[in-house]
């Protein structure tokens, strides 16, 4: 004997399936936690503050502040690469304000937003790009 086969059940089931509105949603929440944390980080770092709005912008401040070259952001396009170089940044960007080893680790690169709370809206002090204090007040030492 033939069963039916609820069709009905199954249209409905793929009508609703795809919702697009809580992707965005979290997309948005995200984008905005993600910009009201570096935005105060680029700040104390001298960096434009807006930089924060813009996405692979944001990425070139970051490893600039952690004191390599701004064609360090190619890497990230890289699948596996980019989670190195993330690392190899976040721990850049900590000792430039003056954090260890642990903190960039986990908190700089593994609960990233979070780190960067806590170094935007926290006590941390910009030291240099990458941790290197400037030795010269003016920049580049005067030749005589």
């Amino acid at each position: 004997m033939l069963t039916s086969f609820p069709l009905d059940d199954l249209i409905t089931t793929q009508s609703t399936a795809f919702n697009p509105v809580p992707s965005f949603t979290g997309g948005l929440i995200g984008y905005l936690l993600v910009v009201l944390a570096l935005w105060p980080v680029f700040t104390k770092a001298g960096k434009p503050g807006w930089g924060a709005l813009i996405p692979i912008y944001n990425t070139y401040l970051l490893v600039k502040i952690a004191g390599y070259h701004g064609a360090l952001v190619i890497l990230y396009f890289i699948p596996l690469v980019n989670i190195v170089v993330a690392i190899i940044v976040a721990f850049g960007v900590g000792r430039a304000f003056g954090k260890g080893g642990a903190f960039s680790f986990f908190l700089l690169w593994l609960f990233a937003i979070i780190g960067y709370f806590i170094v935007g809206y926290g006590r941390a002090q910009y030291v240099g790009p990458g941790g290197k204090r400037d030795t010269y007040p003016g920049g580049s030492p005067s030749i005589a």
